[in-house]
């Protein structure tokens, strides 16, 4: 079921300032050199692919059923540590499960975004460099990437097994840059979960929340984004043209309802 993306229905006030009709001088979009993208949830919809093997991992090695929240609740870290938040002493079997599952039926379930080909033949053709940075293993993301004949339109993609540190940590996000040859505080990263805000502010980048992916506004927000687009169809306007009517507001970063650590609170 789709959800209202739009401004105001995120807040049930507009995130974004009063917008204006052009570019402020001295604006980073205007210094960009290079986008970064996360991969699951921003350029390909994979949420029910993610959703049924979280359910099939937890269901087959913990026999227990676990609330859809609770499954999604940290998509965008690492397999390990999403799994390690359920059972700390049976991560090796949720992992092999996970991927088991994942792999037989992962050309079945992921779904492209509308607009996204189009989008990104359009930047390309305006010279526009580009990578892609993910917590997903490096031949899993290319498969999804190939699947939808887009991966000719990245020079980078970085993976799980590219990197020592992960998101939300930024050296996933310095690596592809480095990569790319581009400074990170001149690239922007777009991506849907708290984990790639937290990765591209720590970073330096200019942080971009994907408000279409698996996560509600109010918690891609809540790390404090630079800017927030309510659909892919959004970045070309944001990146040549009215930058600022994309920008968060402070009254947006909504506090999520979730426990400090992250853990899984006890059932029934």
């Amino acid at each position: 079921m789709s959800r209202d993306i739009s401004p105001d229905a995120i807040t049930g006030r507009s995130i974004i300032e009063q917008p204006t009709r052009s570019l402020q001088k001295g604006s980073r979009v205007g210094s960009i050199k290079a986008i970064l993208f996360d991969l699951d949830g921003t350029l390909i919809d994979t949420i029910s692919l993610i959703l049924k093997s979280m359910r099939h991992a937890t269901e087959d090695v913990l026999g227990e059923v676990f609330p859809d929240e609770l499954l999604m609740r940290h998509v965008g870290a690492p397999l390990v540590d999403m799994m390690a938040r359920f059972d700390k002493t049976r991560v090796d079997e949720l992992v092999v499960s996970y991927k088991t599952h994942n792999r037989a039926v992962h050309d079945d379930l992921i779904r492209d975004y509308p607009g996204t080909t189009e989008v990104l033949e359009r930047l390309t053709s305006d010279g526009v460099t580009m990578g892609v940075v993910t917590s997903k293993s490096h031949g899993i993301a290319r498969r999804g990437l190939e699947l939808f004949d887009i991966s000719h339109y990245f020079d980078v993609l970085v993976g799980y097994d590219d990197v020592p540190l992960h998101k939300p940590d930024p050296f996933p996000l310095h690596y592809a840059a480095g990569l790319l040859g581009v400074p990170l505080e001149d690239c922007a990263y777009i991506g849907d979960s708290p984990h790639d805000m937290t990765a591209a502010i720590a970073g330096g980048a200019v942080s971009v929340a994907a408000l279409w992916g698996a996560f509600e506004p109010k918690d891609v927000l809540e790390p404090g984004p630079d800017y927030a687009l309510p659909s892919i169809g959004d970045l070309e306007e944001w990146l040549k043209g009215d930058s600022e009517h994309y920008r968060v507001t402070a009254s947006a970063r909504v506090q999520p309802e979730t426990d400090q650590d992250g853990a899984i609170p006890p059932q029934g």
